[in-house]
């Protein structure tokens, strides 16, 4: 593994609640925001300390197998040593390969990779998003199908939020996992809003992966403390980090998708606050 083709990976140390309600602009984009994830012919992302999450974007460009290689952010050894990779292409098809074997992906078709294994990723014109946890256990490697799995309807028309969340890795009753949980949530044309009503994950780190998004357009992504909330413009491929003391929720100017990322504690799905509207 030579020093071209290791991982990208920027470190952002966690935030105190505090740190939001008077944070410029500017300054909540360095703290929380993920921007730059999809550059050609490299792995490029984000290591937390909020749970310990790594979020990137991995790019492969004509025949050449790009791999996930090691990062000395994540200490010695591969890069799945000691961690758990969700993946969802939000690209044209492509492969991701697992200790060699091909496993093909369509867009917004999602995998899961358990621990120990080596990974790879070929094809034009694909973009993989990529959300690791740290992990004690071993698991199954698994592929999800987005027009196979079962949405579950959330939101109505009336609340403009009706929007179809497909559950990749989840607990329990989903795909088994240390304590990773990933999917995507697909909203319905002519709805704007995602999460709401919004939640807490007190003991869960969510990071979000905006995708879909047409040109011009964007999303209003609500984060900080109930009460005293604070906002950041997203556009197509962003990622934006939600700690465990924060809200979220978003509006979009047009149609769109987000990709779900947890981890922490636990990884009992339910395991959320709602949040009144009343007392954003």
């Amino acid at each position: 593994m030579t020093a071209e083709n290791r991982p990208m990976l920027e470190i952002r140390h966690a935030a105190a609640p505090g740190s939001v309600e008077t944070a410029t602009t500017e300054e909540l984009r360095a703290r929380f925001v993920v921007s730059g994830l999809f550059v050609p012919g490299e792995v490029r992302g984000t290591y937390t300390h909020h749970d310990r999450m790594v979020v990137a974007g991995a790019v492969p460009v004509g025949t050449d197998v790009l791999p996930l290689g090691e990062s000395p952010v994540l200490g010695e050894g591969p890069f799945l040593a000691r961690r758990e990779l969700g993946i969802v292409n939000v690209g044209d098809d492509g492969e991701v390969l697992v200790d060699g074997q091909a496993h093909r992906l369509g867009r917004l078709d999602g995998m899961y990779v358990p621990r120990g294994r080596d990974v790879g990723f070929r094809g034009e014109g694909a973009r993989f998003y990529l959300a690791s946890a740290t992990a004690h256990a071993d698991g199954e490697t698994a592929v999800f199908r987005h027009h196979e799995v079962e949405p579950v309807a959330v939101g109505d028309q009336a609340g403009a939020s009706r929007r179809g969340l497909y559950r990749y890795v989840w607990g329990p009753g989903g795909h088994a996992s240390c304590q990773l949980q990933i999917g995507v949530t697909v909203v319905a044309d002519g709805s704007v809003w995602n999460t709401m009503p919004p939640h807490l994950h007190d003991r869960r780190t969510e990071v979000y992966c905006y995708t879909g998004l047409q040109e011009g357009t964007r999303v209003l992504h609500v984060m900080g403390e109930p009460g005293r909330t604070r906002h950041v413009w997203l556009d197509d491929g962003e990622a934006v980090i939600s700690p465990p003391w924060s809200v979220h929720a978003g509006a979009g100017t047009g149609s769109y998708a987000f990709i779900w990322a947890m981890a922490g504690e636990n990884n009992e799905y339910t395991d959320l606050g709602p949040v009144p509207v009343g007392e954003l």
